[in-house]
């Protein structure tokens, strides 16, 4: 991918996606049961990925841009103020510097949006107004999910009341591991009514589930209740996104679109700080899915420290020089 050809597939933000929604479709535990997840073959396809996968130069240039326009840059901290999430929204709109994007080309680059809790939509949105970057919600009781279900259906309410297009919600563990499955779907479709026009991305918090099996399963039913996104995890668990568990929620993802024609978005999240880790899930997603998913309405990263990793990259790639991290703060 050159840096044309970057611009060229477009920064559409989610709640302005060209593609029809997933409307969700009746519970069907055929399909869901039928799921199975090999380990060792899973493990053998995500370990000869980094190592057979290599972008240089201009071409990685491009593709670390594609990966800004995919993160969704976040802080869900206990400290958060009005002034932390107003400076994180500034380096959204600018998260390279503007001689460094000039320098590429890539004038104009922002984020795919700014994740915050609850309380912190409003200034958020605030500070947004104007730039086109969607305000993403933590929501039902995040991270555990673990509040009474009525609180967790008017949290969802209350987000998309104060501005939030984007909500993530995480679901009961406890359904997955118990194998509740009606009772996970009917508590995805409840969460994904309240959201209404705002879209909503499920997190698995997958370094719960126990098993891959349980992850390829509940990636089904979640998207058969509605997701527009299913997400790796609420980075908070003891392990969060990996490449195994990220192929079997993309596996899904594409056999949910082959038997439905509804394409669904998937967001790793948790411990993706690297700029070549970044590279090697863009790349993933390229085979297993193809350039359509390459784009910030059907892909998103769940981090913020990657942003300045990535931006240090792209300085080596201009000035043939590394910088030092605090040269790329967040705010």
């Amino acid at each position: 991918m050159t840096t044309t050809e970057a611009t060229a597939l477009g920064t559409h933000h989610l709640p302005q996606t060209i593609e029809p929604r997933n409307p969700g479709m009746a519970l069907d535990l055929d399909w869901v049961m039928q799921a199975r997840a090999n380990r060792s073959a899973i493990e053998r396809r995500a370990a000869s990925l980094p190592a057979r996968r290599s972008v240089k130069k201009d071409n990685q240039a491009a593709w670390l841009c594609r990966a800004i326009s995919c993160i969704d840059l976040t802080t869900l901290a206990g400290d958060d103020t009005a002034g932390r999430v107003a400076r994180l929204c500034a380096k959204a709109r600018q998260p390279v510097r503007a001689d460094l994007l000039a320098a590429l080309g890539m004038e104009g680059l922002t984020v795919g949006a700014v994740c915050v809790y609850h309380d912190m939509v409003e200034p958020a949105v605030a500070a947004l107004q104007g730039s086109g970057i969607p305000v993403a919600a933590v929501s039902t009781g995040f991270p555990a999910g673990l509040s009474p279900f009525h609180l967790r259906v008017a949290e969802i309410e209350e987000s998309v009341k104060a501005g939030a297009a984007e909500i993530d919600i995480v679901i009961s563990r406890r359904h997955v591991l118990t194998g509740n499955w009606q009772g996970l779907y009917d508590e995805m479709r409840a969460f994904r009514a309240a959201c209404g026009d705002a879209h909503v991305k499920a997190i698995l918090a997958t370094g719960e589930l126990g098993t891959l099996q349980n992850v390829a399963r509940a990636s089904l039913i979640c998207m058969m209740a509605g997701a527009d996104f299913i997400k790796t995890s609420t980075g908070k668990e003891s392990v969060n996104a990996t490449l195994p568990v990220s192929l079997v929620m993309i596996r899904a993802i594409r056999d949910y679109y082959d038997r439905t024609g509804y394409r669904v978005g998937y967001k790793p999240a948790g411990g993706i700080s690297k700029a070549k880790d970044a590279l090697v899930y863009l790349s993933l997603m390229k085979e297993e899915l193809g350039d359509r998913w390459l784009r910030n309405d059907m892909f998103r990263f769940g981090a913020s420290s990657l942003l300045g990793d990535i931006e240090r990259q792209l300085e080596h790639q201009v000035t043939g020089a590394y910088s030092a991290n605090w040269r790329h703060a967040m705010g």
